[in-house]
């Protein structure tokens, strides 16, 4: 299968589709495997987390699968207890040693915290210093990103969001757009929520594919990498399975039409979205 990726700022090549770790367990080698079925069905970009508390066991099935090392596109994430300059350079040491790697492809602020100016200082060193090929940040608002760049000395390569047709952010995606920005977007398909929805439905009958494939393939047309998760072998390769065909214009603009701006969890937001631009300048 060839690989399809997009640039990212820095010209580092990223695969247009990820494979997300999140709530897969270390536990009976579950991570370990669940990694290298995703590589043997063609996932060359690995998400995942120290909050995920999976690093060694994505680590084994990295190291397991086979693949060179240079084929793969792994990334992890700082959490919001691990924020702040010195704080964020030993998380960075913490998750390298647990995944057993040499470097990270995309290293992300997985929430930005009031510390954000310090964390990102972090970031930038560790970049400048090769341990990380590209740095971004995950779960920014337009305001929060605009603030971040007006005093970084690199900007953001990745802003990793909740995005699916029930929350399209079509004015964040402009944003991004103009500051050369990719967007990922997590949980996709909205953790199968949007699965029975009737228009998804019909369209999925309409192209002869799954509800989950005209979703991911609607992300893929509006230039978002989408990173589904899945233990189940059959959904890994059918999640992948997404470049065979395409969405015309009217049924993209029906996709669109599902969005009413809804989060998963609003509450997480309103308790971890704590940056102005006010408190960081």
């Amino acid at each position: 299968m060839e690989i399809k990726v997009r640039e990212l700022s820095n010209g580092v090549k990223i695969p247009v589709v990820g494979f997300g770790a999140y709530k897969i367990q270390n536990e009976n080698d579950e991570a370990c495997n669940v990694i290298k079925n995703a590589i043997k069905a063609g996932y060359r970009s690995i998400d995942t987390a120290s909050f995920y508390e999976n690093e060694e066991g994505v680590g084994k099935g990295i190291r397991e699968s086979n693949i060179p090392r240079e084929e793969l596109f792994i990334t992890t994430k700082v959490w919001i207890d691990d924020d702040g300059y010195e704080n964020t350079l030993k998380a960075f040491d913490k998750s390298l040693e647990r995944l057993g790697l040499d470097y990270i492809d995309l290293y992300l602020v997985h929430w930005p915290t009031e510390n954000i100016k310090e964390t990102w200082r972090a970031m930038e060193d560790l970049y400048r210093r090769k341990k990380v090929r590209a740095i971004g940040v995950c779960n920014c608002t337009i305001e929060q990103l605009e603030s971040i760049i007006d005093f970084a000395e690199i900007n953001p390569m990745v802003n990793q969001v909740e995005l699916h047709p029930k929350r399209t952010e079509k004015e964040l995606l402009k944003v991004c757009k103009r500051h050369n920005i990719v967007v990922e977007a997590w949980s996709p398909i909205m953790r199968g929520q949007l699965l029975s929805n009737e228009i998804i439905k019909n369209l999925a009958k309409k192209y002869n594919k799954s509800e989950v494939q005209i979703i991911l393939r609607w992300h893929l047309q509006n230039e978002v990498i989408a990173i589904p998760k899945t233990k189940t072998l059959s959904r890994i390769n059918e999640n992948i399975d997404i470049f065979d065909f395409e969405i015309s214009k009217d049924d993209m603009e029906k996709i669109d039409s599902i969005n009413n701006d809804e989060r998963m969890k609003p509450q997480a937001y309103e308790n971890l979205y704590k940056v102005t631009k006010k408190e960081i300048v």
